[in-house]
């Protein structure tokens, strides 16, 4: 065989003209016999269908036997996983351009595992031939007829725009079931298991050419390649949305050095790197569901404040949607006075109608509601809630008089019974999003604003400037506030002291109170050892501290004023690259973990909408008296770390932490800079010694 070839598409694999199933079995309580069960249906689609067993002379001997009677493009391998690289190599010669193998026993299971899928990604690498698993249940590939899955009951799902990339078949499995239950259908349904070729980019590449798809549920585990993903969400969320569930929020992530490392753990990081590709992500399952379900209806118009308005025919089940939207940051503004005025005709002078708008019990006039609210200039998306009573009103008539309008609706309609089933098709047929509560309505709307924001950013960088280059070697704290100036970033007064008769003269000149700091490269928490000493202002004071701290090298630096204690950090993540965190610091930022993340570099504008993200926002905004942060001040700081980290090579992590917002504007306090050991003689200069 020849050195590695050339990676092919994904079209033997979710299109084939025919499969081949190595392994079939007259034994139903097989997998090659509930694999050949569910494929029943391609074959009487038309597709070629060939069942390889040598053991049985009633099937074919082998693939390459079974293509010559027809095409084979997929082989569904069936057999232990000792025989499977073998398989998959003769699958391969015979012309096979796709395989699935469904079976465990891999590197789930340790070494011996492991071994099997080194030798199944060898095969791959020497043929070409793309393989999806090892260790799935399959996928789904209705508009094509494929049900390639074990599993009971698939073959059931419908057709229809949404498509599941899943790191865990079972999971690929369970959203298809929900999202049949929600009255969507099924473009593509994908569960990756191991993942020893087809990723996750692949099948998203995949779909960005599909025009059977109009969204996407991503399910994430685990992340190989970062910027990959990260480049594959971009490129088709352009043209079709993505709504992203990452796993791991307890992760307390492997052990960090620093504040910034333990903070950014990897769940964190992968959702921020998602949103930031411009992909909607969510908390659980139900809530994909419900989002996932609206874009592949309805997409508002790119928006970086959309504002949602409210209608509603009960008023509990509004608040509970009110409520859930302020808590996902979504705009409910307050209607202009025409529209009320035109509500006001249409509505019994008790019911509220600034929005949310309470109807009271609906009836005939519910259309023209919708209309009016639709058409204010303050709203991008409409949210209705209303309980089934046809006797009252026709919901579905209603929700079609706003089908005119560029303004996407998600319609709640509560009940149960077939006739409220059939009317949320109904909807979901003429184009409205559909949720079944009043959490589902909010999650949805949501989704559909979240999209608009990410559509609105443009994701141009523009450095903010030339940043220090050539950055090697151990940085004391002193040195890293030294560059730390050279960027624009304030920090106190101070003075590096070799000798307690220097400490005493930086003492004199700076004026008390000060701060009496160790200063030495190799500590980076120096409050954990005793090694931070604040107002001091005698002489005897001075040498109390220096006495208790007891080093060769001494930081005397003045005390800021008061503050709000912010934390500031650029990093290389292992995974996606070069990171920044912002949030709320000092010794407790680790307790708090309230931070938001980007992927670096990143535009001014992109970091300036960090501080809106954490719970703790109102503190920057002259809590109770207190200083308001300049977020354009901090966005340039922010992209220009972000920049620095992405022009130094060995730069490994900048943190400043505390980065303290006073009534005079942003001041750092402390300032830890770590480097990747270079060969020596590259570490003879450094830039800020």
């Amino acid at each position: 065989m020849t050195a590695t070839r050339q990676r092919r598409g994904l079209d033997a694999l979710f299109a084939p003209r025919g499969i081949a199933v190595v392994g079939a079995s007259r034994n139903s309580r097989k997998l090659g016999a509930a694999m050949a069960r569910s494929l029943g249906g391609f074959a009487e689609r038309g597709g070629n269908l060939a069942l390889v067993n040598g053991s049985d002379d009633t099937m074919y001997g082998s693939v390459g036997a079974a293509a010559v009677d027809g095409p084979v493009d997929l082989a569904m391998i069936c057999v232990p996983a000792a025989a499977c690289p073998w398989v998959l190599a003769d699958a391969a010669k015979a012309g096979v351009g796709a395989a699935v193998i469904c079976g465990g026993g891999f590197g789930e299971t340790g070494a011996p595992g492991l071994r099997y899928e080194q030798e199944l990604a060898a095969v791959v690498a020497e043929t070409g031939v793309r393989l999806l698993g090892p260790n799935t249940s399959g996928f789904l590939a209705p508009h094509a007829g494929v049900t390639a899955s074990f599993v009971p009951g698939v073959a059931e799902v419908r057709p229809g725009r949404v498509a599941v990339v899943a790191a865990s078949g079972g999971v690929n499995h369970a959203l298809a079931f929900l999202l049949a239950e929600a009255g969507h259908g099924v473009s593509l349904a994908v569960g990756l298991g191991n993942a020893v070729d087809v990723s996750a980019p692949d099948v998203l590449d995949h779909l960005a050419d599909d025009a059977e798809t109009g969204a996407v549920a991503l399910h994430v585990e685990s992340v190989a390649d970062g910027p990959r993903l990260v480049a594959a969400v971009r490129r088709l969320t352009a043209r079709t949305p993505v709504v992203a569930l990452v796993v791991g929020r307890h992760d307390i992530g492997a052990f960090a050095a620093s504040h910034t490392g333990a903070l950014a753990t990897s769940w964190r990081i992968t959702r921020a790197a998602l949103a930031q590709a411009g992909a909607v992500v969510v908390d659980d399952e139900r809530e994909l569901v419900d989002a996932v379900g609206a874009l592949a209806v309805t997409r508002a118009r790119p928006a970086r404040d959309a504002g949602a308005g409210v209608v509603t025919a009960q008023a509990g089940p509004g608040l509970l949607v009110l409520d859930d939207l302020r808590g996902r940051g979504v705009r409910v503004p307050e209607l202009r006075s025409s529209t009320q005025d035109t509500l006001a005709r249409l509505l019994p002078p008790l019911t509220f109608q600034r929005n949310p708008v309470d109807t009271g019990r609906p009836g005939p006039e519910l259309g023209r509601i919708l209309r009016a609210v639709a058409t204010d200039p303050e709203v991008d998306v409409l949210a209705a809630y209303a309980l089934h009573e046809p006797a009252a009103v026709d919901l579905v008539a209603a929700a079609k008089e706003t089908r005119t309008l560029d303004v996407p609706m998600v319609f709640g309609v509560g009940g149960t019974g077939a006739d409220v089933v059939r009317d949320r098709r109904a909807l979901l047929d003429a184009g409205i999003a559909v949720a079944t509560d009043p959490r589902g309505v909010a999650a949805a709307v949501g989704a559909l604003v979240a999209d608009a924001r990410a559509r609105a950013r443009t994701h141009r960088h523009e450095p903010t400037g030339p940043v220090p280059t050539g950055i090697i070697g151990a940085y004391d704290e002193n040195q890293a506030k030294h560059l730390l100036d050279r960027l624009g970033v304030t920090t106190p007064a101070r003075r590096a002291c070799a000798s307690r008769t220097q400490a005493h003269a930086a003492l004199a000149d700076l004026g008390g109170p000060v701060a009496v700091k160790v200063l030495d490269a190799t500590v980076l928490h120096k409050t954990e050892i005793g090694g931070v000493h604040l107002g001091i202002t005698t002489p005897a004071e001075l040498d109390a501290a220096v006495d208790a701290i007891d080093a060769d090298r001494y930081l005397v630096e003045k005390m800021a004023p008061s503050g709000v204690d912010l934390v500031l950090g650029a990093r290389r993540d292992p995974v996606f690259g070069p990171i920044v965190l912002f949030g709320l610091g000092g010794t407790t930022a680790e307790a708090l973990a309230d931070v938001t993340v980007r992927l670096a570099p990143l535009s001014p504008a992109e970091a300036e909408e960090m501080p809106g993200e954490l719970a703790g926002r109102a503190l920057l905004d002259g809590w109770r008296g207190g200083p308001v942060l300049d977020t354009a001040a901090l966005g340039r700081i922010v992209a220009m770390l972000g920049d620095l980290l992405v022009a130094n090579p060995a730069l490994v992590e900048i943190e400043v932490n505390p980065l303290r917002l006073t009534t005079t504007g942003l001041i750092a306090l402390d300032a830890v800079l770590v480097t990747r050991r270079v060969p020596r003689e590259a570490s003879d200069a450094h830039p800020d010694q």
